[in-house]
């Protein structure tokens, strides 16, 4: 019982350093990509964020389609990649995934609520945080 338990601990740990270190790399990338798509465009609008954002969708599609396809067969990649790495570069692919499946389930309906609940309450929560905060 002891030696499956440190087995099953020894792999959790493992699983958190992979993630980890998937979301130390995709969040640096992240910040870097955002600086120097700004710099590029020379402009304050988000459109380094929206880049980050479609690559992110894009790179996630990707590894789960090569996942899915056999192409990519270990789990550990999978986690690295897609948890920890795309989490990191941006959580807004893990939404785009997670919306992909509900639509490949044909649960339409909860996609499209899930899609404006998120959004509302998403915006809603950063003006309510913002206006805290400018009413100390």
């Amino acid at each position: 019982m002891t030696k499956t338990l440190n087995k099953y601990y020894a792999n959790i740990m493992q699983n958190l350093l992979l993630i980890g270190a998937g979301g130390f790399l995709g969040s640096i990338l992240r910040y870097y990509s955002n600086l120097i798509i700004t710099k590029i465009l020379d402009t304050n609008h988000p459109f380094g964020t929206l880049a980050v954002n479609i690559v992110g969708s894009f790179v996630i599609g990707l590894v789960i389609g090569l996942y899915r396809n056999g192409i990519l067969s270990s789990g550990n990649w999978k986690l690295f990649l897609t948890i920890g790495f795309c989490g990191g570069f941006t959580t807004f692919s893990s939404f785009a995934l997670e919306n992909l499946f509900l639509l490949e389930s044909q649960q339409f309906f909860i996609s499209l609520f899930y899609i404006s609940i998120t959004l509302i309450l998403g915006l809603s929560a950063v003006y309510f945080g913002f206006f805290i905060t400018n009413n100390l």
